[in-house]
């Protein structure tokens, strides 16, 4: 579908397939840079600490908050919300079968107390052991596991290459089980997934992954909105996810992972965890794909692989990207020093720029 011309790009509506909303004011800020780009996303579930959501009570109350927001912008019929649960203790087959109900795509996982509000998380062991009936009942009904792939018992840099044997054992245990292994940031990651015979393992790859090592965080100035999880890694790492988003290996497809957090949360004595991407993501991947001479691989990666994993219709409408420099903002704002938030590549150029959506999302 794709029409590459010298200066410009048309493309199926792109799907963004792990994306993270917020419930407060954040939420203002990421819906109007997502729906103004992206036609669906997998929105997860670690909304608030004190807010999960956990079960299809919770998605119908959030999936609301989102369609108000989206009716703010004119743009209800603009993007579509793909909900998900948090695996926790509670979760059961019939919280399963319920969510399911509901038009839950998947289930997300977190490592306990790893990243962002995984304080009710699950630990490696419990999630081997303890949740057969739910994952048998996510196979009856087409559910994906999304995994946030990181063991917390390891050090920083190597706890994504031992949750893999975690990753393995779980497998094993359900053969028919969909999984998405998210943001990924290793080559033994990538690796494992290129080797995977299964045809029921994927995985999620960043904007900011593609361009980030551990250096553009910590190796000169401290830079808190470089500082995600899992980490930026080393160059060899941020080499071979290059190599298989380029490669059209339909296993690997677009996850933003955006994460927004205000200024303030970030530049602090014990700094938030999150890049928040969405106003960038677009035009920055565009500009990756023309820099990798691939501009051809860009509507694939974000706009088919991942819909045709989760088993969704493909998107009907279009995005045109042209070539055009433009400077990203500093910050985004609406309500004061507080509540700004810093976006990645804030203040730099992007050769590429999103001109025109058309919203017809599926047939």
């Amino acid at each position: 579908m794709a029409i590459i011309e010298k200066d410009r790009i048309t493309i199926r509506s792109p799907d963004d397939m792990h994306l993270h909303l917020r419930w407060d004011e954040r939420l203002y800020h990421a819906i109007q840079h997502t729906f103004s780009h992206w036609g669906r996303g997998i929105i997860m579930p670690n909304t608030d600490e004190n807010r999960p959501i956990l079960t299809s009570k919770d998605v119908k109350e959030y999936r609301n908050e989102i369609f108000n927001f989206l009716h703010q912008f004119l743009a209800t019929h603009a993007f579509e919300p793909l909900m998900t649960i948090k695996l926790v203790k509670t979760t059961t087959f019939e919280v399963v079968h319920a969510a399911a109900e509901a038009g839950v795509k998947a289930i997300k996982s977190y490592p306990l107390g790893v990243t962002t509000n995984s304080e009710n998380g699950v630990s490696m062991n419990d999630l081997v052991t303890e949740f057969g009936g739910v994952f048998k009942a996510m196979e009856e009904r087409g559910m994906v596991l999304s995994l946030h792939g990181e063991h917390p018992e390891y050090f920083c840099l190597d706890r994504e290459d031992y949750f893999i044997p975690v990753l393995r054992q779980m497998q094993a245990n359900h053969p028919g089980l969909k999984i998405v292994l998210e943001h990924i940031t290793t080559k033994n990651a990538v690796q494992l997934v290129q080797q995977d015979t299964t045809g029921n393992l994927a995985a999620t790859i960043t904007l900011h992954h593609l361009f980030l090592t551990l250096d553009d965080v910590i190796g000169g100035s401290l830079m808190p909105h470089n500082f995600c999880k899992p980490l930026a890694k080393r160059p060899e790492d941020r080499d071979a996810l290059i190599s298989a988003v380029i490669s059209g290996n339909p296993k690997f497809f677009f996850g933003s992972d955006s994460a927004p957090h205000f200024q303030h949360t970030k530049e602090s004595a014990c700094g938030c965890a999150g890049v928040f991407s969405a106003p960038v993501a677009l035009p920055l991947l565009t500009s990756f794909f023309d820099e990798q001479d691939a501009l051809e691989k860009l509507e694939p990666f974000v706009s088919q692989f991942g819909a045709q994993f989760y088993g969704l219709p493909l998107n009907r409408g279009t995005v045109t990207i042209e070539r055009g420099s433009w400077t990203v903002p500093l910050l985004y704002s609406d309500s004061g020093s507080l509540r700004q938030l810093v976006p990645f590549w804030a203040g730099r150029e992007i050769s590429w720029n999103v001109v025109v959506r058309h919203c017809q999302l599926y047939e």
